[in-house]
């Protein structure tokens, strides 16, 4: 019985496996079984930081000046009271002051007054500015300038003919010119043949001020100017011995010679008239470097001409008015925008020529912080026993290659009377591995632009810019993996 009950399972197992299995024969289809899984190995991981994500090496800079501050603290404090009673100086590192004395006094900045202008222009202007000067007339069919030709000034200082670089009539000599012989060449690729009328300079962009008032003796056509919206060469033709009354006569009488060069026939003269241009087609154009490198010349070269332009075209972006009073109260709006303190200070030009200027330490510390150590503004500096107006100071000092700053010199004769002779250095020492000494130094004194008088005190101060970092720098407690 029990061997009985045991074969009727199986019995009814085996009835169930061919039912089943004649299924799968009618249906002609069985499941598929799925794909095997591939297992692929992920990457590996990147490296872990041998510091946590909010270890003191994420924070560097801060890191390293906190602890070097102190140190180099007490010997800012130092040296400070070396700059005597009608300076002064203010040094700061990552926007933290250091040390100062008379810090809030209005002084004579000279050319450290271009710091500012160009701080403002590259944010006014936009560091991708160019200017743009153009040619323009009408042109018949046979290739005849039926009037006159006019060369239409866009506010471009470093306008020059190609012979003017190399000439030695400028103690520097410009770094990114704006040909206007390749302007001359576009007006004969354009097709012109002849000029019947004038050659005319239009530089009604801005107004006819040529020269800044308030300058001292002897600055006026020497130092800086006669400068419009369209200025050439520094305002000289070649061949001529001074430099032109009018700038945009000039700069006539230069393009002049270079249609002819290029055999295009001139039957008129070459004379200047504001808004000639008015109504006429554009024949020829070309645009300056961009506003970066505008200000990167003015710096370096401490060019007064380019100075005073910028100041005029900040005016007219602002207000619509190229002057040099609209410019100076776009300055001081901006600057106000920006919190910098305005106390005493005075802009009665761009270059830093005029005797009105007044300027603070810390006025002009704010701009330096405000623009930054590794900002467009202090590329464009002079290094330090390199280039520019630096190429010869610091030579054989440390900060040689490190130290950017802009010079500043007034002398004011008589010595023995008001105003003062000027001596201003201000810029940055970048730190190795992220960070800056942000350092303004404007002396003021009857005969301080002696080098027997102002370079032991620069000498001080670059010994005390040279010590920080004392310990370890940011590029020590940097991350490492």
């Amino acid at each position: 019985m029990l061997g009985g009950v045991a074969v009727v399972p199986a019995i009814a197992l085996f009835a169930l496996f061919n039912w089943a299995d004649d299924r799968v024969a009618d249906d002609n289809a069985a499941a598929v079984p799925p794909p095997p899984t591939i297992v692929v190995d992920p990457p590996p991981p990147d490296p872990p930081l041998a510091e946590g994500l909010l270890r003191y090496r994420r924070l560097a800079a801060p890191v390293s000046r906190d602890l070097n501050l102190a140190q180099f603290a007490a010997q800012a404090a130092a040296f400070a009271p070396t700059v005597n009673d009608r300076s002064c100086v203010a040094i700061s590192v990552d926007g933290q002051p250091v040390a100062e004395r008379n810090a809030q006094s209005a002084v004579l900045p000279a050319s450290n007054q271009k710091l500012v202008v160009g701080a403002v222009a590259l944010d006014v202007l936009g560091d991708d500015f160019v200017y743009t000067t153009s040619v323009h007339g009408a042109v018949d069919d046979t290739g005849v300038v039926t009037g006159d030709l006019v060369l239409l000034g866009g506010g471009d200082p470093l306008l020059s003919s190609d012979w003017y670089p190399t000439s030695g009539l400028e103690r520097r000599p410009v770094l990114t010119p704006t040909s206007l012989d390749t302007l001359a060449d576009r007006v004969r690729d354009a097709g012109v043949t002849r000029v019947a009328g004038d050659v005319v300079g239009d530089g009604s962009r801005y107004d006819d001020e040529f020269f800044a008032p308030g300058w001292g003796a002897g600055v006026a056509g020497l130092e800086a100017g006669p400068y419009d919206a369209l200025l050439a060469n520094d305002a000289r033709a070649l061949g001529e011995d001074r430099r032109a009354d009018d700038p945009n006569s000039g700069a006539a009488r230069e393009f002049a010679r270079l249609l002819r060069d290029r055999g295009i026939v001139v039957d008129g003269a070459a004379t200047s008239e504001s808004g000639a241009s008015t109504g006429l087609d554009e024949i020829a154009a070309i645009d300056s470097v961009p506003m970066a490198d505008v200000v990167a010349e003015m710096l370096t070269n401490s060019d007064n001409n380019t100075a005073e332009l910028l100041v005029k075209e900040i005016g007219l972006a602002a207000s619509g008015d190229g002057t040099r009073e609209a410019g100076g109260a776009a300055i001081s709006a901006t600057l106000a925008g920006w919190g910098v303190p305005l106390d005493g200070v005075v802009f009665g030009d761009g270059s830093g020529l005029s005797l009105d200027n007044r300027l603070t330490c810390d006025a002009l510390l704010a701009v330096l912080q405000r623009s930054g150590g590794d900002g467009v503004l202090a590329a464009g500096l002079p290094v330090a026993g390199e280039t520019g107006s630096l190429s010869d100071v610091f030579v054989d000092h440390p900060v040689a290659g490190r130290l950017l700053g802009k010079t500043g010199t007034l002398n004011n004769p008589p010595f023995n009377a008001d105003p003062p002779a000027v001596k201003a250095l201000a810029g940055y020492v970048p730190v190795d591995g992220g960070g800056a000494v942000e350092y303004v130094l404007i002396l003021n004194g009857p005969t301080i632009s002696d080098q027997t008088e102002y370079r032991p005190v620069w000498t001080s101060l670059a010994d005390v810019l040279n010590s920080y970092p004392a310990g370890v720098s940011p590029a020590d407690v940097g991350i490492r993996r």
